[in-house]
């Protein structure tokens, strides 16, 4: 769990400081930098030293030319917004999204990602159609049969 931010930097908040869950594969992916040259720095350069923000978004710059798909100005943020969009799109509740990201109000969370939720419009038509297809019938609607059987 990073304790600091590039270079020697404190965390900004006591939040910043908690473990986020990730899976065993996860953990063994970002504790091959450290395994390998000692240390808990998890992004290094060739000799294992820790590289500076500006070395990887100049790597993330190379990338967009020879990843086929990203986008022309994708850079290493993004990765967080790609967590975020894959959190919701798997159904988490929004406070464990927030939590997740860090943020300090779940506001912040729905203003920045609200929009990638599933679509309200035939989410809220879907449930108002299981309402009334399960409503009890009524006098109007023996009256329809009663009168559609008859004619």
């Amino acid at each position: 769990m990073p304790a600091i931010q590039y270079p020697e930097e404190p965390l900004k908040t006591d939040m910043s400081k908690t473990p986020t869950p990730i899976p065993h594969e996860v953990a063994l992916e970002l504790n091959r930098n450290p395994a390998q040259w000692g240390g808990s720095t998890i992004v290094v350069g060739a000799y294992g030293r820790a590289v500076a923000p500006y070395t990887i978004e100049e790597a993330f710059r190379a990338a967009r030319v020879t990843v086929e798909g990203l986008p022309e100005g994708f850079r290493i943020h993004d990765l967080r917004h790609y967590y975020a969009s894959l959190l919701i799109a798997a159904g988490l509740d929004i406070k464990t999204v927030q939590a997740r990201l860090r943020h300090a109000s779940a506001k912040t969370t729905v203003d920045t990602y609200g929009h990638l939720g599933p679509d309200k419009d035939e989410s809220a038509r879907a449930a108002v159609s299981v309402a009334f297809a399960d409503r009890p019938a009524t006098r109007a609607d023996h009256l329809r049969t009663s009168a559609s059987a008859t004619s």
